[in-house]
């Protein structure tokens, strides 16, 4: 079964720190979780009595991952339950940049009820299939998903070549962090 462990470099090392660029729909975000994420985990971090940008600055990596991280994106895909750590991979690393629109395409893909939600059904058809194909079509449906992004809002633009990057840094029995170090795995 996948491991959180494995990912969870690889997404920090492309997310680097706060950020809040002008075409980015998630506003102020550090370590890649933004400010509306940032409060509905509820999490007043300098203790001043509200939730702000001034909090989301301090989150450490451990903040990221145990507060966010793990229990909204891995989670949310049941990733502990995905037989393939590279079909787990992909699909936490796109719910984790797209919310539901990371569940959505897969669940069309794998003819199970299209509703945004990981339950018994969708699992069972994940891990029902050959890990190597379905991870194949997985990222040839996120790229097809980035370029209807961009296609759709031309301000997105800015972000598609680093989105493309780090969809590619993404391999079957491999991660690539941003500074190119090489994350391998055995896969099942």
């Amino acid at each position: 079964m996948a491991k959180v462990d494995i990912i969870v470099p690889f997404i920090l090392s492309w997310e680097g720190g706060f950020s809040c660029h002008p075409n980015d729909k998630g506003g102020a975000t550090n370590k890649g979780v933004t400010i509306a994420t940032w409060r509905s985990v509820g999490y007043d971090k300098d203790g001043d009595g509200d939730i702000d940008v001034d909090d989301l600055r301090k989150i450490s990596d451990s903040d990221a991952v145990s507060r966010v991280l793990k229990p909204h994106y891995w989670d949310r895909w049941k990733a502990d339950q995905i037989k393939s750590q590279s079909v787990a991979n992909i699909l936490v690393d796109w719910v984790w940049a797209s919310g539901a629109n990371g569940i959505k395409p897969v669940q069309e893909l794998l003819g199970v009820k299209v509703d945004g939600i990981v339950g018994a059904k969708t699992l069972a058809a994940l891990n029902a299939r050959n890990p190597r194909q379905l991870f194949d079509e997985i990222k040839k449906e996120r790229e097809a998903y980035i370029e209807r992004i961009v296609k759709n809002n031309p301000t997105q633009a800015v972000f598609r070549r680093g989105w493309l990057n780090r969809l590619n840094s993404i391999g079957f029995g491999s991660l690539k962090t941003s500074s190119n170090n090489l994350i391998q795995f055995k896969e099942v």
